[in-house]
């Protein structure tokens, strides 16, 4: 069975950066292209950030404005997620995802529906 543990958010103030990390536990994590997702309190949980299984491809949503980067150390099993100029309305949980990449020619997915296994998110507070 896969698990994911998030760990890495915490409360910061506008403009902090801040490194969210994603510890997977199973077998063949280099098969996974992997995502990041949140939910901010009363909205939809969004898509943040995906990364191909060889890091060769990222994806952003466009309010990350060239602001988080997604990589990835398949030999420590371990997705990151580094936020810079971090803005109140970053203030979410956030959740890891892992996307088996060997059913797709795709090299990551943007929908919730395309991933198989789900942390249980990290909480982020961006406040003055």
């Amino acid at each position: 069975q896969v698990q994911l543990v998030e760990s890495g958010g915490g409360s910061v103030q506008p403009g902090d950066s801040l490194r969210l990390a994603c510890v997977f536990s199973g077998r063949a994590f280099s098969m996974y292209a992997m995502g990041w997702f949140r939910q901010a309190p009363g909205k939809e949980r969004e898509f943040v950030a995906a990364i191909s299984f060889n890091g060769g491809v990222t994806e952003y949503a466009d309010f990350v404005e060239g602001r988080f980067t997604i990589s990835r150390d398949n030999a420590k099993k371990t997705v990151y997620l580094h936020l810079n100029s971090v803005k109140p309305e970053d203030t979410a949980v956030y959740y890891c995802a892992a996307d088996w990449a060997g059913d797709t020619v795709e090299p990551v997915h943007t929908t919730q529906r395309e991933y198989d296994f789900w942390g249980q998110g990290t909480q982020v507070t961006v406040s003055s």
